[in-house]
């Protein structure tokens, strides 16, 4: 369950798209066989509802209306006089709640019969399904979460590696909202100042207005910048990085892809072209989630189904964003292979000599960053993982860190703001009336907001809150 945070100060809440009113409730974990299966219900009558479906056995277990907060409650759920499953009950008052509504969590045997026995029971008691993401939406809307905490709930839950994870709690926790906050507190002490300025002009409020707005304004722009450049490793963080393993059969494509994986993926063959088709597969590599696909040989050939591989290898080291060239370290470099490096140059790459283990006769053109490894024996495999790493993150940021980064939806906001920023400093520069300033803050003011929420549309929500999984 994520941290709590109270609703900041100068935040519009949207009414939600369902009413308030309503009392939901939704399996918290998959579907399928387990050992334990939750259903969370949540809303005004959460505790009644409780109460209609679920029978304390035992002398310390207590009907949900009864209960005390953050108490677990042994005994069974029944519909119409008929026990369906035996249970744990959690009963959870507000504020302390994901949504801050009475809630209610049923533990009951994982299985597809049983948990849809125990939600039809709930549903029948006076519920309503939960839409896809609809609890942490009620957390927004409750002031629980900010905007960019409440998508931070999504990254957390389909992160792929320990860094990704780690990200996505730093921003759940508040680290991106605190610098959001303190950008967009200041912008709004500034339009306050120059409104003033503009009410009372006979008041001589502030002589130095001009050098002290531009100075503010150009701090503001600055972090907002840095924000902005954090877009691309939030990209790599929730969506992993596409790399293209190529180059000519037998190489070695299709063992380096089984050796950065842990276990046998892709087809291994003395033969050529054994590999027709590109076979993708993600690896945690540094923490950082990799798309690794395996393709087809490139080399000339009649067939029909591996002239399609190639073309599909060749499409997927188009649209790849760093390509892994596998060289046959034992022997020169061949002309298709010098000719493809040609090909990649200005494009994130790394060629990978494989063979380490025998003499080397693979001699590279100067500047092509290369790596040494050996498929057969793992030799290699270290460096190749560090060399990765730091081709993604270019030397910004550790592995180990946990970066402050702002998602598409969240940086398109802040280009927004960071253009109308310039062109207030443009009409400081250019002496223009304050009132042009004031316009363009405005607009900066509540771009930057959009990030946490402020002044939110009802759709741009329903948009955020419908890519989350069911039940949460």
């Amino acid at each position: 369950m994520s941290s709590e945070c109270g609703t900041k100060p100068g935040i519009r809440r949207v009414t939600p798209i369902s009413t308030a009113q309503d009392t939901i409730t939704a399996l918290a974990t998959p579907l399928g066989e387990g050992g334990v299966a939750v259903l969370r219900i949540s809303g005004p009558q959460a505790l009644q509802i409780g109460d209609a479906v679920f029978r304390p056995a035992g002398s310390s277990s207590r009907r949900p209306t009864e209960a005390e907060s953050h108490t677990v409650h042994y005994g069974h759920v029944v519909r119409n006089g008929m026990r369906l499953d035996e249970v744990l009950v959690t009963v959870l008052r507000p504020p302390r709640t994901y949504t801050r509504e009475p809630t209610v969590e049923i533990s009951c045997h994982g299985g597809l019969v049983v948990a849809r026995l125990v939600l039809e029971a709930v549903l029948a008691a006076g519920a309503r399904l939960a839409e896809p993401g609809e609890f942490t939406q009620r957390a927004f809307l409750n002031g629980r979460l900010d905007l960019a905490q409440a998508e931070a709930v999504a990254d957390l839950i389909h992160a792929r590696t320990t860094l990704a994870a780690s990200a996505a709690q730093a921003q759940l926790g508040g680290a991106l909202s605190r610098r959001i906050h303190a950008v967009r507190d200041d912008l709004m002490s500034v339009l306050a100042h120059v409104e003033a300025h503009l009410d009372f002009p006979d008041e001589d409020i502030a002589p130095d207005t001009g050098q002290r707005l531009r100075r503010r304004l150009e701090e503001a722009a600055t972090t907002v910048d840095v924000l902005i450049q954090t877009a691309h490793d939030g990209q790599v963080l929730r969506r992993g990085l596409r790399a293209a393993i190529v180059g000519r059969p037998n190489a070695g494509k299709s063992s380096l892809l089984n050796r950065l994986l842990g276990h046998d993926r892709a087809i291994v063959s003395p033969e050529p072209g054994t590999t027709r088709d590109t076979v993708e597969e993600t690896a945690g590599i540094r923490g950082i989630p990799v798309v690794f696909i395996d393709t087809a040989g490139l080399r000339e050939t009649e067939e029909a189904v591996e002239q399609e591989g190639v073309r599909r290898s060749r499409e997927a080291a188009a649209s790849a964003e760093l390509i892994l060239h596998v060289l046959d370290g034992s022997e020169p470099l061949a002309l298709d292979d010098a000719e493809l490096l040609r090909t990649w140059q200005g494009r994130p790459v790394l060629a990978v000599v494989n063979k380490s283990d025998l003499p080397r006769k693979c001699l590279l053109p100067e500047g092509v960053r290369s790596v040494a490894a050996s498929c057969a024996t793992g030799d290699g495999l270290d460096r190749l993982q560090e060399a990765i790493e730091s081709l993604v993150w270019s030397g910004r940021i550790a592995g180990e860190a946990t970066p402050v980064t702002v998602n598409a939806r969240q940086a398109d906001a802040l280009r927004r703001s960071a253009d109308a920023l310039r062109r207030a400093l443009a009409t400081l520069q250019s002496g223009e009336s304050l009132e042009f300033t004031a316009l363009e803050l405005r607009l900066a003011v509540g771009a930057v907001g959009e990030v946490v929420g402020a002044a939110t549309t009802e759709d741009l929500l329903d948009a955020i809150f419908r890519q989350f999984c069911l039940g949460k």
